[in-house]
């Protein structure tokens, strides 16, 4: 007899068939106790990059919705909203302001170790100009901090102006590029209409001086896949002249990089150094190496409004914060952050709809307790953060374009990652017409329509912190 295929199946995308092919060859030899040697983060992770089944989303809290429910997905899609009501909560009073701002308090979340945080909250804030505020121990949820033109003007920065040097990127240690990078001969070719400018490896120049002098590793290479977990020690100002004694060699060009057009390029740049020089290798910063490019203004702008707008007091009120937790800064270093926070360095990440970020902790910066500022660009995200180890349950928190997070003080050291970005999710006020006026650079004539192209398909997350503790003197080049 002939077996008769489902009403469900037939309904099905062939993007969807295709993924439900790919989840019963991967499944068919798995061991069936696999699960079983999962953290509680590992086992989130696997939840939502799964493509078949499509994940549940009912668990996300998302702060866009005006009510609890959640929109469920059909014909075999994931949903693209979670609940407002994913996570129990109570309405408070904030005395902000006279006009009446609401807010609400999450419970404690259990799984917690009560040494990481004396008490452990989510608070949302609704404030009169349509923003919100999320704390979760530490942690402060900005949703639609970012107006659609200012969107647009971190967008075409980041593409155009910023990655290129003196900002390392990921592609760098493998092409050679022009002065202009490679947002700018991409641009010249859709431009102009003339014949694409292939890319050349730096492994097959003689101009290469790394090709010969470091050998190459796969493992430790950004473009290469998936990178290889590196638990790097918490770094802190007395560990300043260890951490200026490691070997920090530059990254040997990939063998196997072959001449390539700009725009099979544009889809593999992953990310671009903002300020001091991070080296992948040892997840450690190349202070030897300055500042590079600094901060740029259309970054550090929106990082300071962001933090100057929240009330720490209201944010830290009820924690105490140990003294580990507080390494790298004073213990209630939050009192002047709204006066004396500047924001020295970061990364911007460039995310196709494929990647994923694995659940790691920031250990780099000098100054454990300072705002770490992430503005999020173009298609959602489900970003997920836990505790001080991979056995705390974590939430998941859909990012949408031109929110902002700020992670600060505990939750500094809480385990965090982004395991998918949502198909067909970018906002149509990024995929519309572009009105020249909004750009920031002096080419006032771009047209929009690459970076409409490349962002209906893309996240650009902005990530900046501050390095070093307040009034610390590094003593070194700027």
């Amino acid at each position: 007899m002939t077996a008769v295929a489902s009403p469900d199946h037939l309904r099905l995308t062939p993007a969807q068939k295709k993924a439900r092919r790919q989840h019963l060859k991967t499944t068919k030899n798995r061991p069936t106790d696999i699960k079983e040697g999962w953290t509680p983060f590992r086992a989130a992770e696997k939840r939502f990059k799964a493509k078949w089944p499509p994940p549940d989303m009912s668990s996300v809290l998302d702060l866009h919705l005006e009510d609890t429910d959640c929109a469920s997905g059909s014909g075999g899609e994931a949903s693209q909203t979670g609940r407002r009501g994913a996570v129990d909560w109570r309405q408070i009073d904030v005395p902000v302001n006279e006009k009446g701002n609401k807010a609400y308090v999450f419970p404690r979340i259990s799984g917690m170790r009560d040494h990481f945080v004396s008490r452990m909250y989510i608070l949302i804030a609704y404030i009169i100009c349509k923003y919100m505020i999320c704390r979760l121990s530490g942690l402060v949820y900005l949703p639609g901090f970012v107006s659609s033109d200012e969107q647009r003007r971190l967008i075409h920065w980041s593409l155009k102006d910023h990655a290129k040097l003196p900002n390392e990127t990921n592609l760098d240690a493998h092409y050679l590029f022009p002065p202009g990078g490679l947002w700018d001969v991409y641009l010249k070719f859709l431009n102009d209409g003339t014949d694409e400018e292939t890319i050349q490896p730096k492994a097959s120049t003689s101009s290469s001086p790394a090709a010969s002098s470091t050998p190459y590793n796969a493992s430790a290479d950004p473009t290469s896949g998936p990178r290889t977990l590196i638990s790097n020690s918490p770094a802190s100002p007395s560990l300043l002249p260890t951490l200026l004694t490691l070997s920090t060699p530059p990254p040997a060009p990939s063998p196997n990089a072959k001449p390539c057009s700009p725009a099979a390029l544009v889809p593999k740049l992953r990310w671009a150094n903002i300020g001091w020089h991070y080296h992948w290798g040892n997840k450690q910063y190349d202070f030897t190496r300055g500042r590079g490019g600094g901060v740029a203004e259309v970054y550090r702008a929106v990082c300071k409004r962001a933090v100057q707008s929240v009330n720490w007091e209201d944010v830290y009120r009820g924690i105490a914060i140990t003294a580990d937790e507080g390494d790298g800064g004073a213990i209630e270093e939050w009192r002047t952050w709204r006066e004396d926070y500047e924001p020295d360095a970061g990364i911007v990440n460039f995310y196709q709809t494929s990647d994923t970020l694995m659940a790691h902790v920031d250990r780099s910066e000098l100054c454990a307790a300072s705002p770490l500022v992430s503005i999020s660009l173009g298609c959602t995200a489900v970003f997920l953060i836990g505790g001080p180890t991979r056995d705390t349950e974590p939430v998941p928190i859909f990012l949408r374009s031109g929110d902002v997070l700020i992670m600060s003080g505990p939750c500094r050291r809480a385990y965090h990652g982004v395991p998918r970005i949502l198909e067909d999710t970018c906002p149509a006020h990024l995929l519309g017409s572009f009105n020249s006026q909004t750009a920031p650079s002096s080419d006032q004539g771009d047209d929009w329509k690459p970076y409409a192209e490349y962002m209906r398909s893309a996240r650009i997350n902005v990530n900046v912190r501050q390095v070093f503790p307040r009034g610390f003197d590094p003593g070194l080049p700027i």
